[in-house]
């Protein structure tokens, strides 16, 4: 086994924001880079997913991956690590999640054998559907509490939807709208023959590592997609770097893991230093204790805290300028104004030209969630508001 490569904390940040935020031209390049996105519906400015693309696509607007998703058939709604978007080009290999998932859905498909029967004939016959449009409808008043309520349909299309048996099509308000897999995976995908468990985890923990950049063995178990990937990852890692597609990196005393084509960027020249505004679940942030270490700040979405017990704020996203983590925000956007209701600043001094990067940056996230004003709350620091100011 070789010895891990060791690289400086500073070269390390200087590896993943390049690796992250270098400019993509299209949602598909991004794509391509992260491999999925974490899906999240919650909007206070955008969800999760527009976030991370807006911090990639200069000219992503919130909302614009639906087009990629339902018309140009280029991305789905699927399960990688929790629901997220995903490249078709991935679907094969996830195929692993549904197997595991029908298991897990035991009350459904051993239970509720005529609901499962019943609502995938309606979609066969009647073509995409809400539940609630389901002929189908049952109510189980002891399944009240749990995460998709007491309504049968509902939760049978969820099974099937976690089980690989339906897909969903398009969205309705926000709602999925479900329909057969074999008519929303394109035909020369779905035609594929099914990888083997083996070859699909390998993939897997490979993609986790395209996609992070520099990833611990030991990053939290939703890095891992709980318990599909975590009991093997050692061992795969293990594989994967004895066949060299992962090295092992030593970054002042921690151990992570990284492909050679991350490594390769140290020798590209470095982009431009812009203000980044990162996704509360972005990849960059996904492994909190290489966070941490790297950048010496300590991140926590505090969206499930109790409001009493916050530091931060509701949805409060990292700021990334040049390789540091300077900065905390919270934004909020209605009826075209753009609030920021907070800012914390990390320790350290400020360039002039931040400042400058800074509007850039706030204006260029007005368009992103077609804002056409923009106003910063008393509280916050007069630096900031002077920029927000001269917008």
């Amino acid at each position: 086994m070789p010895s891990p490569i060791k690289l400086s904390k500073e070269d390390a940040r200087r590896l993943m924001v390049r690796h992250h935020f270098a400019p993509c031209a299209t949602v598909e390049d991004a794509f391509g880079r992260l491999r999925s996105i974490q899906f999240d519906p919650i909007a206070p400015v955008g969800c999760n997913h527009d976030l991370v693309l807006q911090s990639r696509v200069s000219t992503y607007q919130a909302g614009d991956w639906q087009q990629v998703a339902y018309t140009d058939r280029l991305i789905y709604d699927g399960w990688d690590k929790q629901a997220s978007l995903v490249l078709f080009q991935g679907w094969p290999v996830r195929r692993i999640f549904h197997k595991r998932h029908r298991a897990a859905f035991g009350r459904i498909f051993d239970d509720h054998p005529c609901a499962v029967e019943a609502i995938l004939k309606e979609i066969e016959e009647r073509g995409p559907l809400l539940p609630r449009e389901c002929v189908f409808q049952e109510r189980r008043e002891d399944w009240k509490g749990s995460w998709h309520g007491p309504n049968v349909a509902k939760q049978t299309l969820r099974a099937l939807w976690h089980s690989g048996l339906v897909m969903t099509s398009g969205r309705r308000k926000g709602h999925h709208v479900y329909d057969l897999t074999e008519r929303v995976v394109p035909p020369e995908i779905f035609c594929q023959p099914e990888v083997a468990d083996e070859a699909a985890l390998r993939e897997l923990v490979l993609e986790r590592h395209v996609a992070v950049g520099l990833l611990r063995p030991n990053a939290s178990s939703e890095v891992w997609s709980f318990q599909t990937l975590s009991p093997t990852r050692k061992q795969v890692i293990s594989d994967l770097v004895a066949e060299e597609e992962l090295v092992e990196v030593d970054v002042e005393g921690v151990t992570a893991h990284s492909t050679p084509k991350f490594l390769a960027l140290l020798d590209e020249p470095r982009i431009d230093p812009r203000v980044v505004f990162v996704a509360p679940l972005d990849q960059l942030v996904w492994d909190r204790k290489m966070v941490a270490h790297l950048f010496n700040f300590d991140y926590v979405w505090e969206i499930y805290t109790p409001e009493s017990k916050r530091r931060w704020g509701y949805y409060v996203l990292p700021i990334v300028y040049a390789n540091a983590m300077v900065a905390r925000v919270e934004f909020w956007c209605r009826d075209g104004l753009l609030e920021l209701r907070r800012w914390h600043d990390e320790p350290g001094d400020r360039p002039t030209v931040f400042w400058v990067a800074l509007r850039d940056a706030l204006r260029q996230f007005m368009t992103y969630s077609s804002a056409n004003r923009i106003q910063c709350d008393a509280s916050v620091s007069v630096s900031v508001r002077a920029v927000v100011d001269s917008i």
